[in-house]
């Protein structure tokens, strides 16, 4: 069994294949956290309590003047408020009288097979067998109200999910002021904090700190989980690397804006919590009504950061998005944005389709501007019908003549968003999120759809139907190209204006759910101005994301590179595009760009009618490597072999599932005079395999992990190398 109950000790502890998990109920119903680490047995953890008399926290009012049972001080499984537990909280309940505080106590638990599921929320799913779910049903000790902390464990993957509902059983309605999903109370503060942050084009970047003593504030106000903080945290040892300590990832399966705590307490503990943004939140739940928070991925490694990569990404590649696209090959694509912007017309882009298609490329992907009045960023939005003058052709036309060249198509969206020159909001200017009486903030000349409206789901479910049932289409990119602000829904009552930004949410994931449902054969894209909105929630649904608007090669290295922290290869949307690069005018060879957009999903963001006849056959070349190595690149082992941030070779490895093939990548950033060869060292091999090079050399497992091997002379600034070995 993966969750045991000990009905005399009080004890429910989960258990994965190498971690163990223990809550305890003690005799006041509170849920205490003992232990979460390597795996135990079923012992009763809570013997690593330490508890005291400490001024100013107040001791439970159930244990009258027994000062040593104090909230403040005891780990705990879900936190509430004005209990006298002074640290972050997790649910905050406003009543009808004015008062807040929430007090909810151990009522009654079941275990089962297989995974539960959360209404109207992406979350991982199973087969009976791979998991087992722990439910615990709390009740309120003063109110009718009943809180459910869901559990599921999949033992193969070392992962353990969270989520939470609140129900409403009585008479009188409530306002939920915070809702979060998670609460992980640590005995040791002497660890450190890593976290993913960034801004547009440079997005999930690596940063590590102390954890110390205070609040740090990992968070998203922007209605998305932003290109500034993702929705994935780490806490680990001070010592820990990528093979060795102890380390614990908590992801928000989760889109909008959301929070993560981690604090650093007065008795040297940490809490870490997480879950939807609790700003500006207000959630009116009428009797019988039910709230769900989202699901949060937690794992633990005590093998370091990479251990703990790849139990992420084993979850993700099989238990998060049901597409076909899963397990099969994905196509090599070319998009038209960098190589026209939105100067083109249909037969521009059948030639770039057409000499795509001689180079091995696969699907051509049609980006902004073929719709409506839409020559550029002002306008058009919302008018989701084809401008067949621009085109010169109708898009089944043009859909026809590429297919005609073998290519697929594929086409842009950004449904959630409107132009103020468009025919919608001439129409339905209310659709739009305005505060009334002010006038609205635009970024990128666009304002935001209220995507809590179902009128404006509808519309854009018929208009995007349209497209997609009449034309031959098999891809779709689905952008959204600014943050939220304004935020207003003019249909819902001026008094529950705190429940939109998350049922913004909920709409989005609503429409998705039925698009994907009707077009299973359609691999579709996640974009928010590239990596704005990559985050579980959106894997879902999608495939994969565009990793970032940033196409730059040497960029791209540390922003993969802290993707991969989290997410898998075959998530990360990544291209070559031309030089000097758009976003930051470098340049690199072109060997180099296709060495690390094969750390993604793999395509190419230019115009082949201006490249020569060499990088044409470079390109080829490109193609069939990918598709050569595509089975170790999406569904090997991943493993980070340097750190961009301090190393003059940036390298990476994908080991297959069996062991017999790897797969090294590697980039130089630095060029330096009188300079030696440089070394990496593999990892994950056999230490008493056999391995050949391309030259057709041999060396041990043990050699090549332990010494390392020598890769050839830098001659060039942002060398790249690519080496396959094979296990005799």
């Amino acid at each position: 069994m993966a969750i045991n109950y000990d009905s005399v000790k009080q004890t429910i502890t989960l258990h994965t294949k190498q971690t163990s998990y223990q809550i305890k109920i003690n005799e006041y119903g509170i849920l205490l956290h003992t232990y979460y680490g390597k795996k135990i047995k079923d012992d009763d953890m809570s013997y690593l309590i330490r508890t005291a008399d400490i001024g100013f926290s107040a001791a439970l009012s159930d244990a009258k003047n027994d000062r040593l049972c104090s909230l403040d001080t005891l780990p705990q499984e879900y936190s509430f408020s004005n209990m006298g537990d002074f640290r972050n909280n997790c649910i905050e309940i406003e009543h009808l009288d004015g008062s807040v505080f929430s007090d909810f106590r151990y009522d009654s638990h079941v275990i089962y097979d297989g995974k539960y599921s959360l209404t109207d929320l992406p979350s991982m799913f199973a087969e009976t067998k791979e998991a087992q779910t722990l439910e615990i049903k709390l009740k309120s000790k003063i109110k009718e109200q009943e809180l459910t902390l869901f559990y599921a464990v999949f033992p193969e993957l070392d992962i353990i999910t969270r989520a939470a509902k609140i129900k409403n059983t009585g008479l009188e309605e409530f306002y939920l002021t915070k809702a979060l999903s998670v609460c992980l109370d640590l005995p040791n503060q002497n660890m450190d904090l890593l976290t993913l942050y960034g801004r547009h084009a440079m997005e999930r970047l690596v940063n590590r700190q102390a954890i110390g003593t205070g609040i740090h504030l990992i968070e998203s106000r922007r209605g998305t989980s932003s290109h500034q903080y993702n929705p994935f945290v780490i806490l680990c040892d001070k010592d820990t690397t990528e093979d060795v300590g102890d380390c614990y990832g908590s992801c928000l399966v989760y889109s909008g804006s959301f929070e993560g705590t981690v604090e650093g307490t007065q008795m040297g503990q940490v809490r870490m919590t997480m879950g939807i943004q609790s700003k500006g939140f207000r959630y009116l739940i009428k009797p019988e009504e039910t709230f769900f928070m989202p699901e949060v991925m937690l794992s633990y490694s005590a093998t370091g950061f990479g251990q703990l990569s790849r139990q992420y990404h084993d979850a993700m590649r099989k238990h998060l998005n049901r597409s076909k696209f899963q397990k099969m090959r994905r196509p090599v694509l070319i998009n038209n944005w960098e190589a026209t912007y939105f100067d083109f017309t249909g037969e521009k882009l059948i030639q770039i389709a057409k000499d795509a298609a001689e180079l091995g490329v696969e699907l051509f992907v049609m980006d902004d501007g073929w719709f409506g009045k839409r020559e550029d960023d002002n306008s058009g939005l919302g008018d989701w019908f084809v401008n067949e003058e621009k085109l010169g052709m109708s898009l089944k036309e043009l859909v026809e003549k590429i297919n005609e060249n073998g290519m697929q198509f594929g086409i842009w969206f950004e449904p959630e968003m409107i132009s103020e020159d468009s025919e919608l909001y001439r129409n339905h200017k209310d659709w739009a999120f305005m505060i009334p009486g002010k006038d609205p903030n635009r970024s990128r000349n666009q304002l935001v759809l209220d995507m809590t409206r179902s009128d404006v789901r509808e519309y854009l479910f018929h208009q995007l139907c349209e497209i997609l049932d009449h034309a031959n289409i098999s891809y779709v990119k689905w952008d959204m190209n600014r943050s939220l602000s304004d935020v207003y829904s003019a249909q819902t009552d001026k008094t529950r204006q705190g429940e939109v930004m998350h049922r913004y949410v909920l709409g989005l994931y609503e429409l998705l759910e039925k698009l994907t449902t009707r077009y299973p054969d359609v691999l579709f894209e996640g974009c928010s101005g590239g990596g704005g909105r990559f985050d579980a929630g959106m894997l879902f649904f999608h495939p994969q994301i565009w990793c970032s608007d940033n196409t730059d090669a040497i960029d791209r290295l540390k922003i993969q590179y802290g993707t991969s922290f989290a997410y898998p290869i075959q998530t990360v949307g990544s291209h070559v595009s031309a030089v000097p690069n758009h976003q930051n005018g470098r340049i690199t060879p072109l060997e180099t760009r296709g060495v690390v957009a094969m750390a993604g999903t793999f395509g190419y963001e230019l115009d082949v009618n201006k490249m020569t006849e060499e990088e044409k056959e470079t390109v080829k070349e490109q193609v069939v490597l990918f598709k050569k190595y595509y089975e170790i690149i999406q569904y090997g082992d991943y493993y980070r072999l340097s750190d961009p941030y301090k190393d003059d070779v940036t390298a990476w490895q994908f080991l297959s599932k069996d062991g017999t093939q790897i797969l090294v990548n590697a980039v130089a950033t630095e060029c330096r005079a009188n300079a030696l060869a440089p070394v990496i060292v593999l990892k994950g091999l056999d230490e008493e395999g056999e391995y050949r090079d391309a030259t057709g050399a041999y060396f041990s497992g043990a050699a090549l992990m332990y010494g390392g091997y020598v890769l050839p002379m830098i001659h060039s600034e942002y060398q790249a190398y690519q080496i396959l070995f094979e296990k005799r």
